[in-house]
């Protein structure tokens, strides 16, 4: 299970994100990154930020340490944006809290090198858990102590927003061309030979109940939150046996302004000291 924590003092707001999330101090002196339950993307958000957080340490993947985080609304007072108030006006009781990594720096693919062994495997999770939300246009990794760190899985498990067809997300093709460490040459079937065999449904189980029941209840369909959390054991089980045959690694899209202009063209990013 997570282990549970207050929020003692709501510190700054990270406007990177769409959700708002904050930087905040708890009662175990721990200073977190919270991400809210009364924000857009709603309880669902955090549910894939759980299952994947969880899972991705338990494969051995650098995941910041995860917690629940209770949250008294009386906290945010003081706090004078409008937009803040409202929205720990509107998350009092359990959120979700992501360690801080103090000094740690967004990934950059023309500054920092990652070997083909640990980008297969981070290709190859995102892959299994259907993240969308990894590209060269926003990368979601941070650089802390020289090792790459992986965050914010907010926009993954998408079978959860259409749960008729979830069982059959299971068979949906992983498109990297976009993906931020496609330019390292990933072993990604180096990375399912590593990993797939680790997911097992004992492993997806412990993980999926590592979600709190109040953010899986009241969903339509399901008679209880452990009936939610078996859709998701068997949709990830399926997938990680052979997502690895459906990656793709294609031309990089151009729709947006790049970050990394070498890309395009097809350049690998430079070396650099690591």
């Amino acid at each position: 299970m997570l282990t549970e924590v207050t929020a003692t003092r709501y510190v700054t707001p990270l406007r990177e994100g769409g959700s708002l999330p904050g930087i905040v101090e708890a009662d175990d002196l721990g200073t977190y990154v919270m991400k809210f339950t009364g924000a857009g993307q709603g309880r669902k958000t955090l549910v894939a930020e759980v299952i994947c957080g969880q899972l991705g340490r338990r494969l051995g993947l650098r995941i910041p340490d995860l917690a629940g985080m209770q949250l008294d609304p009386v906290i945010g007072l003081a706090e004078p944006d409008q937009e803040v108030q409202e929205l720990l006006k509107s998350s009092g009781g359990l959120n979700l809290g992501m360690d801080f990594l103090p000094g740690s720096i967004g990934f950059d693919p023309l500054a920092f090198e990652v070997g083909a062994a640990e980008a297969g495997r981070v290709v190859w999770f995102d892959a299994l858990v259907n993240n969308v939300d990894r590209s060269w246009r926003n990368p979601n990794l941070l650089v802390w102590h020289r090792d790459v760190w992986l965050i914010d899985h907010g926009a993954t498990l998408i079978w959860q927003h259409n749960w008729p067809t979830a069982r059959q997300a299971a068979a949906k093709p992983y498109d990297a061309s976009d993906h931020v460490l496609a330019g390292f040459g990933p072993d990604i079937a180096g990375a399912a030979a590593a990993l797939a065999p680790l997911v097992t449904e004992g492993l997806l189980t412990e993980v999926a109940a590592d979600v709190p029941d109040e953010w899986l209840v009241d969903e339509p369909g399901f008679d209880s939150a452990d009936a939610l959390r078996r859709v998701h054991v068997e949709v990830l089980l399926s997938r990680a046996a052979t997502i690895h045959e459906r990656v793709t690694i294609g031309e990089r899209s151009t729709a947006k302004p790049s970050r990394a202009p070498g890309w395009l063209a097809g350049e690998r990013p430079p070396k650099a000291h690591k």
